[in-house]
């Protein structure tokens, strides 16, 4: 089976890991420092704390902001479920807006219709590594005083407008795992230039506790819980890892634009199919995903195509279902009013295959195969 994602992993990753085993600091090491200020450099940040994944990065985010009880965040449904599931576990509640129905990304011109006295933050996703308009999400941020958490989880490495996603929003939120544009295993990691932000969260990844500044007549083992926090800490031979891999982004970056060029190549006369949107001056993907969408007369054998692709080894998934659509979610009382296109858009994509490590005799077998199939 070719699988719609892989990490990549060589010997050199393999011997930092290893070198971290055999260290005698396997956590709140150098090499989390090392990594933390790697990735702050890479994306033009001032700061980075790294975590135990994009899960706890995105709940450290929504913490450091302040959401809570009572309080509202906009966000999109076309993601995967921890987007808004942090946000419940703070006793917020999420406001889905409808996509653009030609990249995915967040529908910019339906944000200020479901802004509220309640509204904290905007959240938007980076769809397939995609950036969304993430100057004119400031700008409504800005008018209404409230914070851009951004889900940049499938788009390290990506630019908008020139800057690196991860340098713009007040927090950027990334995940490290396997199948992401580089991995820890698990892992995530939360970017900002607000110094507040970041101590908060580095005392919350580690259970709220601090150790400096404390009366030293107290002795040298005291520490101080000063607010509820968890232990969402990465631990030194993930970070070797991180280390590595961050410095293999750009090729990385480099060999899944050469697949996203191959494909779009060869679907560009394809007419049973919508590729997507290519990168252009102002958008520069990161290349996650590589979505198709069946045109409106196959929807209906979507699942049929899905399971012969499938079946002939070709490792397709479906990104996303969307959150309203799940049992937890309408139990909550969601519905698809207002969310047409992102229903739409779920009825009909599939993600192929892509990967640094795709070869091109794989890649050949799948656009054969999707050919073959989405007839």
């Amino acid at each position: 089976m070719i699988p719609y994602g892989h990490q990549s992993i060589d010997k050199e990753d393999i011997d930092a890991v290893v070198d971290a085993l055999g260290s005698d600091c396997l956590t709140q090491g150098e090499r989390v420092t090392r990594f933390e200020k790697d990735l702050a450099d890479y994306c033009g940040a001032k700061y980075a704390v790294v975590v135990s994944n994009g899960t706890a990065a995105l709940h450290s985010a929504f913490v450091a902001v302040g959401i809570g009880s009572g309080d509202e965040f906009i966000t999109t449904s076309l993601t995967f479920v921890a987007t808004s599931n942090v946000g419940v576990w703070q006793g917020a509640r999420p406001v889905f807006v409808d996509i653009d129905p030609t990249t995915g990304n967040m529908d910019i011109s339906k944000i200020e219709e479901k802004i509220t006295d309640k509204t904290k933050a905007i959240v938007p996703i980076d769809y397939t590594g995609r950036p969304v308009d993430l100057e004119k999400i400031k700008e409504i941020a800005d008018r209404y005083n409230l914070k851009v958490i951004e889900d940049a989880s499938q788009a390290l490495g990506a630019s908008f407008n020139g800057r690196k996603v991860g340098s713009i929003s007040d927090l950027s939120t990334f995940s490290f795992h396997p199948v992401k544009n580089i991995t820890t295993g698990e892992g995530g990691a939360i970017l900002t230039d607000n110094e507040e932000y970041y101590k908060k969260m580095k005392r919350f990844i580690t259970h709220g506790i601090i150790k400096e500044n404390l009366d030293k007549n107290l002795g040298a083992w005291y520490f101080d819980m000063v607010e509820l926090g968890l232990n969402y800490r990465l631990p030194d031979f993930a970070c070797a890892l991180g280390i590595r891999q961050l410095s293999k982004l750009n090729l990385f970056l480099q060999k899944r634009k050469k697949i996203v060029e191959k494909y779009d190549e060869a679907f560009l006369d394809f007419d049973n199919i919508i590729t997507p949107v290519k990168d252009d001056e102002i958008y520069k993907s990161a290349w996650h995903l590589y979505t198709i969408r069946l045109k409106e007369n196959l929807v209906s054998k979507k699942v049929a195509i899905f399971d012969k692709l499938r079946a002939e080894g070709i490792g397709v998934q479906v990104h996303h279902i969307p959150v309203h659509m799940h049992t937890f979610y309408k139990n909550l009382g969601y519905t698809s009013d207002g969310l047409e296109q992102t229903e739409k858009w779920y009825n009909s994509v599939i993600s192929l295959p892509l990967y640094p490590d795709l070869t091109e005799d794989e890649q050949k077998k799948v656009i054969e195969k999707v050919k073959a199939i989405v007839v």
